[in-house]
């Protein structure tokens, strides 16, 4: 399970053992199953934890990875509209995962575009999570096979699940952060099958 406060402080407790953070924290739990608490620092600014997890064939201890330890990867131009900063949290060279891979990617504004050209991931699945949005701020979420895409509008605070065979890009009204999961036996970041957009129907 790797989870991520993207709201206000708060605390996740394993097994009695209490790990106090702050927003955008990020924690690694693979173990056996055991008792797991989540509270709220205040309930004017409660935290929001958000979290992925997948099926794990070892026991890793917890691991906690603040904010500020992780270098972003910059990649894109504004020029192409997609220049973002990608933290790699939950990454095989960072700690001990079974088949969970997670991180966050923050558009730099005025940039709109995630993940263009798009691509899609042999032998895992991935899910977004889309938060720092307005209300009145929305992102067009591209999927599907890239001969038949789809498209949803998503909103603050909402998830989407992207299956291997499925591209996963979207576009905003504004800059927004989006939170990305990656869940298979292919734990390697940069292993991706990119589509050109000339293949796009």
């Amino acid at each position: 399970m790797g989870i991520i406060n993207v709201g206000g402080p708060g605390m996740v407790s394993v097994d009695g053992v209490a790990f106090p953070w702050g927003s955008r924290m990020r924690f690694m739990w693979a173990k056996e199953p055991g008792e797991l608490v989540f509270r709220s620092d205040s309930g004017a600014e409660p935290a929001k934890f958000y979290f992925n997890s997948v099926g794990a064939h070892a026991v890793y201890p917890p691991a906690l990875i603040p904010h500020q330890t992780v270098a972003p990867v910059e990649l894109g131009e504004h020029a192409t509209a997609n220049r973002r900063n990608i933290y790699q949290y939950i990454v095989t060279s960072r700690v001990q995962t079974c088949q969970l891979v997670m991180g966050l990617t923050e558009l730099i504004s005025p940039s709109t575009w995630n993940t263009f050209p798009p691509h899609t991931h042999y032998r895992r699945n991935e899910v977004y999570f889309y938060f720092n949005l307005a209300d009145d701020q929305l992102v067009v979420h591209l999927m599907g096979e890239p001969a038949e895409t789809r498209h949803l509008i998503m909103r603050n605070d909402q998830a989407v699940i992207s299956p291997e065979w499925s591209i996963h890009s979207g576009v905003g009204t504004n800059a927004y952060t989006f939170i990305w999961g990656m869940g298979g036996e292919n734990q390697e970041y940069t292993d991706m099958d990119k589509v050109e957009p000339k293949q796009l129907l």
